[in-house]
């Protein structure tokens, strides 16, 4: 069976997160429809990154063997006009055909986001559901700061979800970088791969830094504590976009 690669944008904010579940709106679920009503085939999708109910993506990868081959202009073309059809915030930018060993999830090598930040008195109209809205003064280079603290490998049980289904709490985040630009701070992180909640956690807490109410010290305290109860909150899932994917060059 031919497998394709689907580069996949989509708003969060209608569905319950990327992972298919019984009785929810799922990203998942809405893109193996849209195959069905296209070529009638019934596949289970693989993403990259099971994103929660709210988070956006930018760059999602997922995978799917389909039963026969299909130009790939034809796949992405004829999934997009099934996803518009069914009134889903889903794109599908590309679809290409793929070895059948690349795996979305296990063959990826790293994982970007980007968590945004709208820093300003008056709350957002446009982008209500895309960013975290924080009308307290934030002092992003003290979160620029704080932020180093937990880049590196570390066990990062303070900053993941009770829930985290993930063997162990050892990450290695190769990037966390704060930046502003006018009213918007942007939070980028990179690693192979992230603990269910690691991101919002680690920007939860440094929201925390930037309205003074904690140091670098305290980011490196908590990291060092290795209990969900030292994290110093959870951001909300509408500032989240999970921006890029990387595989191994072909």
């Amino acid at each position: 069976m031919p497998r394709y690669r689907l580069d996949i944008e989509y708003d969060g904010t209608a569905y319950a997160g990327w992972q298919r579940q019984a009785g929810q709106h799922s990203v998942q679920a809405a893109i193996e429809q849209a195959i069905f009503s296209f070529c009638g085939d019934t596949v289970s999708l693989r993403g990259a990154g099971r994103t929660d109910s709210g988070v956006h993506a930018t760059g999602q990868v997922a995978h799917v063997d389909l039963a026969r081959d299909w130009p790939a202009d034809t796949v992405r073309d004829a999934l997009n006009a099934h996803l518009g059809l069914a009134k889903e915030a889903v794109a599908i930018l590309a679809a290409a055909p793929v070895p059948p060993g690349f795996d979305a999830r296990f063959t990826a090598t790293g994982r970007h986001y980007l968590y945004r930040i709208l820093n300003r008195r008056a709350p957002p109209a446009l982008e209500r559901n895309r960013v975290w809205w924080v009308p307290k003064p934030l002092d992003a280079a003290a979160m620029q700061r704080a932020a180093q603290e937990l880049v590196g490998r570390h066990d990062f049980t303070t900053f993941r979800s009770a829930h985290c289904q993930a063997k162990s709490p050892v990450r290695t985040l190769d990037r966390l970088e704060v930046t502003r630009a006018g009213d918007t701070i942007e939070v980028r992180a990179s690693a192979r791969s992230f603990l269910h909640n690691q991101v919002r956690s680690m920007v939860g807490t440094l929201k925390r830094v930037g309205e003074g109410a904690w140091t670098a010290a305290d980011v490196a305290a908590a990291l060092a504590a290795r209990d969900r109860a030292a994290c110093a909150g959870l951001a909300p899932p509408q500032g989240l976009y999970l921006v890029k994917v990387d595989y191994p060059a072909s």
